[in-house]
């Protein structure tokens, strides 16, 4: 197993932002909408991190909905959930030390991208609110266009690692969610770090396919000295 790796695929959603609360509130309330009761926390984790809209109002309704109703759904939920961003001021911001490691991986010329099941509205929101153009293409990000798969479908991290111009096993993914570690497993990750940042790190520790975990990006430097770059 090679321990150099020539680029390092971000999740965004509870990995660079750590928002899962804010998700976890407005699929609440939007739930508790469309059938009546909110899901529990156990629905949560298992059908709504990763997934795409699509998925999450399918399994709420028990029936596949068609692609005007997901829109229309889909819109209405992700509209409140930046609405709560917004409220946050400026404590709406990216996860602890995100900013220095992001900076370090820039001034070293290491490749980064995003892979992320959030819509284009919301990515837009996060490239114009973080600035994200400061550390990334934000042409080469990936994110839920209506056609790519849901985690932990493979593709999003091949599609990922593809406009970076190398394979997926020259990647250090970093993800929070149970269904994109799978993501990324199946895509043939080099490495995979779990973000236990919502979740309790006991959740990751029996992931065969988790490498290494942390709570945020301090220990950026211990990430990078694990998997150094290769040159």
């Amino acid at each position: 197993m090679r321990d150099q790796y020539n680029a390092i695929i971000f999740d965004f959603n509870g990995t660079l932002f750590f928002d899962s609360e804010m998700h976890l509130e407005a699929w609440r309330e939007f739930s508790a909408k469309l059938r009546g009761i909110p899901f529990t926390d156990e629905e949560m984790r298992e059908h709504m991190f990763g997934r795409t809209n699509k998925d999450i109002i399918w399994y709420a309704l028990g029936v596949e909905p068609d692609d005007e109703l997901v829109k229309t759904m889909g819109d209405e939920k992700e509209s409140l959930y930046r609405q709560r961003c917004r409220d946050m001021g400026k404590k709406c911001k990216l996860a602890p030390y995100a900013e220095k490691f992001l900076d370090y991986l820039k001034e070293n010329n290491i490749k980064m991208n995003i892979a992320t099941m959030s819509d284009k509205n919301n990515v837009d929101f996060y490239i114009e609110h973080f600035e994200l153009k400061k550390w990334f293409d934000t042409d080469k990000i990936v994110y839920a266009d209506g056609y790519i798969k849901g985690k932990p479908a493979p593709d999003i991290y091949q599609i990922a690692a593809s406009r970076l111009n190398i394979e997926t096993n020259e990647c250090v993914v970093i993800e929070d969610a149970i269904s994109g570690i799978e993501s990324a497993r199946a895509a043939g990750a080099g490495k995979i770090v779990a973000i236990a940042s919502m979740e309790p790190v006991e959740l990751y520790e029996n992931i065969p396919a988790v490498d290494m975990i942390i709570k945020d990006f301090s220990d950026f430097e211990g990430i990078l000295s694990r998997y150094p770059a290769k040159v």
